[in-house]
């Protein structure tokens, strides 16, 4: 029988065409790329969240479309079976005979070439994996949703560390977990349905021993540490107020040192659990207090009537004081406060505090409308001063760095719990409205110097006395009555 006529064709000879020979290299070397990024993710040092996307995501995808390559390749010569066509040169059909020269040419190309693409696809693999490990590619790869997380940790003390060293946790359990988020973040860059802001979900957030503790120490006792806030009040004159303080900050290990101050929330001699009624874990209506004899006292607010069984008790961690450690939006009023007491904004300007303030909270919807409205509000209330075009441009500094309107990204949507001044914080337990079971006593705190001492306040001669036992502290202009600092000092409200 004639091999040109068409019923002498096996169905396996039908792949022998073009089309299909391409779609096998294409889907040989993409699983040959899958089997290099799964082997490099599986015996890396740590793992890689986007590892999801590019093993089981982009891998796939060209090796399913190779395989769509072959299956096309088989239809087409299949048809021209069913037409009763001949062979022909060229389209489809590929005849290799090694006795010409011609054909032995084309052989040695294409497995040049073929050997020539796989390389490429495992040095490109490799090159790519390396890639998604950047703080570069964590922060940039996904520029809109990303972007007001990526310039906060620029400016954060865990610049340096890398974004995968806290974002990703050891064990199979973190690892699939990753690849399913890596999936599912793509998914939502794609669609452009990401929320805004972006969501935190604390229900799966990891526990600080998988993240914190791989570079800090709980058991360390740290003892008093000093610090200095230097502020500026709301008036014409941008009066300098400045507050120096020993924060307590203790310890939690009796072996390393007394049991005391701040860190005695770690649950290392101490253990403390709570109920939180809101993801942002704002409001704590329940704690439960276990000490390093056993005892067990549980504190409630009084409208808390719930059952503690219908609630997930969580286990207080160092994320749930430090929840912002590399990504804190500084409000407006700490943002100026810190422009001035560096020199950025001359604080001889008039009212520099107030104007700079009450220009960054005003609503915006976009970032060239927040630079065109702020640079108008601040210019015309600073006509013919020579100081105008640098305040201007720290204002928009400052409002680039910590406000992004079109992720709807500012400290509003990600409060910070360290301290209490601008939100809660502390105060989301230690402002004596959680009381035992016969009332007899409250979570304590309300005091000024439970936590902290207040060695020297003011400016000029009054800043000049010191008392290492700590000063009452003293509030400007009104009594100070309550503990809750941040249902008047909310972070744009001037001081």
């Amino acid at each position: 029988m004639n091999p040109n006529h068409p019923d002498s064709r096996t169905r396996l000879s039908r792949f022998r065409n073009w089309l299909s020979l391409a779609g096998m290299v294409l889907a040989i070397s993409s699983f040959f790329a899958f089997v290099l990024l799964f082997a490099v993710d599986l015996f890396a040092t740590h793992a890689n969240p986007y590892m999801g996307i590019l093993a089981y995501v982009v891998a796939p995808m060209f090796l399913f479309a190779g395989l769509a390559m072959i299956l096309a390749g088989y239809i087409l010569e299949t048809r021209r079976i069913r037409k009763g066509l001949p062979l022909r040169e060229g389209s489809f059909e590929l005849n290799i005979n090694l006795s010409r020269k011609r054909d032995r040419r084309l052989l040695v190309a294409f497995v040049g070439g073929s050997i020539g693409f796989i390389f490429l696809t495992a040095l490109g693999s490799y090159q790519t994996y390396h890639l998604t490990e950047t703080n570069t590619f964590c922060g940039e790869a996904c520029h809109k949703p990303m972007e007001p997380q990526y310039k906060a940790y620029q400016h954060s003390a865990h610049a340096q560390v890398a974004c995968v060293a806290c974002h990703v946790g050891p064990g199979a359990e973190n690892y699939i977990r990753t690849k399913v988020s890596g999936v599912r973040q793509l998914y939502q860059m794609v669609m452009n349905n990401y929320p805004k802001p972006i969501n935190i979900r604390h229900a799966d957030q990891r526990v600080a021993e998988v993240t914190c503790q791989t570079c800090h120490w709980s058991q360390k006792h740290t003892g008093d540490v000093h610090r200095t806030y230097k502020r500026f009040l709301a008036d014409e004159e941008n009066t300098p107020f400045t507050v120096q303080m020993v924060l307590n900050v203790g310890g939690s290990d009796p072996v390393h040192g007394p049991v005391e101050g701040i860190h005695s929330h770690m649950n290392v001699s101490n253990k403390i659990e709570f109920i939180s009624l809101d993801d942002m874990r704002m409001e704590i209506p329940w704690v439960r207090v276990t000490d390093a004899d056993g005892n067990v006292t549980e504190y409630r607010t009084d409208d808390f009537k719930d059952d503690i069984s219908k609630h997930t008790i969580r286990s207080m961690d160092c994320m749930d004081c430090h929840n912002r450690p590399a990504h804190k939006f500084m409000s407006p009023n700490a943002a100026v406060d810190s422009a001035m007491a560096f020199g950025r904004i001359d604080p001889g300007i008039p009212w520099a505090k107030a104007k700079v303030v009450e220009a960054l909270v005003q609503q915006y919807a976009t970032r060239p409308e927040a630079h065109e409205k702020i640079t108008a509000f601040l210019r015309a209330e600073y006509e013919g001063d020579d100081r105008a075009d640098a305040l201007v441009r720290e204002a928009l500094a400052i409002y680039d760095t910590n406000f992004f309107p079109e992720m709807k990204a500012d400290w509003r949507s990600y409060p910070d719990h360290i301290g209490h001044k601008d939100t809660n914080g502390c105060f989301r337990c230690h402002a004596g409205n959680h009381f035992n079971a016969d009332r007899s006593k409250t979570i304590k705190g309300s005091d000024c110097n439970v936590c902290h001492k207040i060695i020297a306040q003011g400016a000029g001669e009054e800043l000049e006395k010191v008392n290492l036992k700590g000063h009452d502290f003293f509030h400007l202009d009104s009594e100070y009555l309550e503990p809750n600092c941040a249902e008047c000092h909310n972070g744009q409200l001037q001081e």
